[in-house]
Parts: C-alpha cells; structure tokens; sequence
C-alpha cells in the first residue's frame, strides 16, 4: 500500500501529459481545407444579468478568456439562452453567436451555434461550436467543454 501512495504524484504528472498530448494531437489535425476539431476547457463564473466570463485551456489557439452575453427567456427549470461569447486570445478574437438551453434546476447548459467573426490570426475563421457544461448555483462558478470544428480562412490551396 505504501508503494501505490509514492506512486501518486507520478500518475498524476504521466496522466496530465497524456491530456495534454491528446489535446495537442487533436488541435493540430486540420484537413486539407484548414479546417480543424476544437475540444477545450473553461472554468468560469456567472456574472448575474446574463453575463459570463472564462478562461479557456487545452483549445489551440483559443486559449485566453471569454466574454458571454446572454438573454435569458422562456419559464423554469429549463430557460432559454441566445448570445454572443467572445473569445479574446495572445492573437486575436472570435465571437461566435450560440443559443442553448439553461436548466436551473440542475445547472446543465448547453448552447452552439456559428462563428461571426474575428480579429488578429482569428480573422475570416469560420465554423461551429458548442458550449456543454454544469454551473454550480450556489456559487456561480461553472466548467465547461468547448467542441466543435473552425476552418482558417485561406488556409485551402
């Protein structure tokens, strides 16, 4: 038993290079079209009033924070959400304009939709991406997993 409780701190480093290899595989796969799968993390916090802020890591070159603001409609649990989330990162921004669901009840969202726009090295990108995750509503702090797939404008030959 002792053994395995040396062996802890070990795992856990071997475990999170793993993570961080597959989310560096996954990134830097992009097809012929410079289109590429997104599958990122946010930790974040409701702001109240409809607003939200993260920051985002394992996301490739949208790593950085974000910015969402959402109207909120529709009776409980289960609302809906319509936004804008704008990513701001080292090169640039992307907003993408999403609508969703928001249980109360459970703290379960969900919300994707286009990319709009951009600035920097995320200008002319193009795509989709979905925002699933799970707010703590006591505190407001909530995780989030960002999937979905962006093309680089240009990128095709």
């Amino acid at each position: 038993m002792q053994n395995i409780g040396r062996l802890g701190p070990l795992l856990c480093v071997l475990g999170s290079a793993l993570i961080m290899v597959a989310g560096a595989q996954a990134k830097g796969s992009e097809d012929e079209d410079g289109c590429g799968a997104v599958h990122a993390v946010g930790i974040g916090q409701d702001l109240g009033g409809g607003n939200t802020t993260a920051t985002i890591s394992h996301g490739g070159r949208l790593n950085g924070t974000t910015a969402g603001h959402f109207e909120i409609s529709g009776l409980p649990p289960v609302f809906t959400i319509v936004g804008t989330v704008v990513f701001t990162t080292h090169g640039g921004t992307l907003t993408a304009n999403v609508s969703g669901t928001f249980n109360v009840a459970t703290g379960e969202f969900v919300a994707s939709g286009p990319v709009s726009g951009g600035s920097g090295n995320l200008a002319d990108t193009t795509g989709t991406l979905t925002f699933a995750g799970v707010e703590n509503l006591a505190t407001g702090v909530f995780t989030e997993t960002i999937t979905g797939t962006l093309c680089r404008a240009g990128e095709a030959d």
